[in-house]
């Protein structure tokens, strides 16, 4: 027997009991709790949808429950809302001769408690224990906020009743604590995934004289559903079409993207759009929309295995260029050609008025342009047959790091520092060995000539360096924050020791970062410990030619 899911309005649930079993909390609600609830109800205005008899209404969270041998609903979750919404009901009943029919309350650990709600009063104040002292309290606020002057209380309790309607998931789970537990434990809400799922396996759904179809359409979902989630738990395909989102249900992604009425404010806003979906209850219902559903992920899965549909769709939503609801949206429209001409445009377009040459440390596309060259370098390499990793990209923080030293930024650590630069000083270069004595011997306690030491240094590093600008982009490198705090501004060859030390550990170092770190652009033999004019210009040329098809030379 599949759960049971769907709608219920406060008035069709007033003939049920409900019994609040010991593992639940008692009742907590605070006053303002209450006012909010009762103030988003009497702000919601109902009204008719396209011309048609349904209106909208207003939606309470989820209220979860088993039904007990004896009739009655245990209430595994939302025994909260369910007590106010008992209360509201009371003194809305309370202003008549002959109160109208409430639903029955009963805790467990509450002895007398159903006889308690019947007789309670508004001037009511019962301390006799934690669990009424609350209820006392909430129904003195539910009467309080009822006796503005002018309030029409007729329009509020129509709204209530037939406006107003409940998540009733009907759960058969025998053991209902391990349900309790999943949903309460940690905080974990009822998401909209599971509340969808309950529509697609419901068997009121399908037609009743054919059960084995049933049973096997049942399972063929819930097979293709578990599938759908397994693949999106892969954190490379996850990040592949997400930001830094983290989802425990992943599948809801692909619901939350075909959810064309999307209320940032109503958490269960993917959950009413599907229910609108089954106002029709039959199979075809059921099958139009799982594949749908099923075309969503299998247009996802082919980008995410199509090389460069994966690295020129991964760098758009990495860089929030478009959404994949756009993507995904526009592709529909397109052959597969288009499309990926498409692509070429939508980064062209975010780059039109960026110009290689003029790059400069600090500018806001220099982060996307580095990217986009160490994505495409990655693409490029057919031999490889490697993808640029998203994942672990989306996950770490980012820099600008200058390749070789800068002067204008005197360390705070001198003496660790000196200690580190020294080591690596060329005494075969010119004034090498003068300079290696000098910092040997050097107190750091002299600030003043510590600046002029660090100032000779840099320049020994920058030695075959000309004086073009240190801060364009042909002496810039991406490079995770953590690694670029960790030397600050080191000189070149220590760089390079930590970019190598990381990487051996684990780091995920940039292959463009890398290749400029391995003196991957120098001429046989390279000069190991300086970042050179010829280095340079050759890492500017490959830049150059990588990004020849995105970006603009020169003005």
């Amino acid at each position: 027997m599949s759960n049971l899911l769907t709608l219920k309005t406060i008035n069709e649930i007033k003939d049920e009991s409900f019994y609040i079993p010991s593992y639940q909390r008692g009742y907590r609600w605070t006053p303002k709790e209450v006012q909010d609830l009762l103030d988003d109800i009497s702000e919601f205005k109902p009204r008719f949808v396209d011309d048609t008899d349904n209106k909208t209404w207003y939606c309470l969270q989820p209220i979860v429950v088993k039904k007990k041998d004896d009739g009655q609903y245990e209430v595994i979750d939302g025994q909260q809302r369910l007590t106010t919404i008992y209360l509201i009901l009371k003194f809305l009943s309370s202003r008549f001769r002959d109160p109208k029919k409430l639903f029955n309350l009963n805790y467990e650990t509450r002895e007398n408690s159903s006889s308690f709600l019947e007789n309670l009063q508004q001037d009511d104040s019962d301390s006799s224990n934690v669990d009424f002292h609350y209820i006392s309290e909430a129904y003195r606020t539910i009467s309080d906020w009822f006796s503005r002057p002018n309030f029409n209380v007729n329009d509020f309790e129509s709204k209530f009743e037939f406006d107003s309607k409940v998540i009733w998931y009907e759960g058969n789970e025998d053991d209902s604590i391990s349900v309790f537990t999943r949903i309460n434990i940690g905080k974990i809400p009822l998401t909209n995934s599971e509340l969808i799922k309950a529509l697609f396996l419901n068997s009121s759904n399908f037609d009743k004289s054919k059960s084995d179809k049933i049973r096997l359409k049942q399972l063929e979902i819930s097979t293709e559903w578990d599938n759908i989630e397994h693949s999106l738990q892969n954190n490379r395909f996850w990040y592949f079409l997400n930001g830094t989102n983290i989802a425990t249900n992943r599948i809801e992604f692909i619901f939350d993207l075909m959810n064309s009425e999307k209320d940032p404010s109503d958490n269960y806003s993917t959950f009413r759009f599907f229910n609108k979906k089954f106002l029709n209850k039959n199979q075809e219902t059921i099958e139009v929309n799982w594949l749908e559903i099923k075309r969503y992920f299998q247009r996802f899965q082919e980008w995410f295995e199509e090389r460069e549909l994966y690295h020129k769709i991964g760098y758009l939503i990495a860089v929030d260029v478009i959404t994949i609801k756009e993507l995904y949206e526009k592709s529909a429209l397109l052959k597969k050609r288009e499309f990926r001409s498409l692509l070429d445009t939508e980064i062209k377009q975010d780059l039109n008025n960026v110009y290689l040459e003029e790059l400069q440390y600090g500018d806001k596309k220099l982060k996307s342009v580095l990217l986009l060259y160490n994505v495409l370098t990655m693409l490029n390499n057919q031999n490889d047959n490697s993808y640029f990793p998203f994942d672990i990209f989306k996950g770490e923080k980012w820099d600008i790091e200058h390749i070789t030293s800068i002067t204008d930024a005197i360390p705070s650590k001198k003496e660790e520092w000196l200690n580190d630069a020294k080591v690596f000083i060329d005494i075969t270069a010119e004034r090498g060995s003068e300079l290696k004595k000098v910092a040997d011997n050097f107190d750091c306690s002299n600030d003043e000539e510590f600046e002029e030491l660090f100032t000779n240094i840099v320049e020994h590093f920058n030695y075959y360096l000309k004086d073009s600008d240190i801060n364009d982009i042909s002496n810039l490198t991406l490079l995770d924050s953590e690694t670029n705090r960790g030397y600050k501004n080191a000189v070149f060859p220590l760089k390079r020791k930590t970019i190598i030390d990381r990487e051996k550990s684990g780091t995920f170092i940039p292959i463009c970062t890398k290749n400029v770190f391995l003196k991957y652009f120098s001429s046989y033999p390279p000069k190991i410990s300086f970042w050179t004019q010829e280095d340079r210009e050759n890492y500017y040329e490959d830049l150059e030619v990588v990004l020849s098809n995105y970006i603009k030379k020169e003005l």
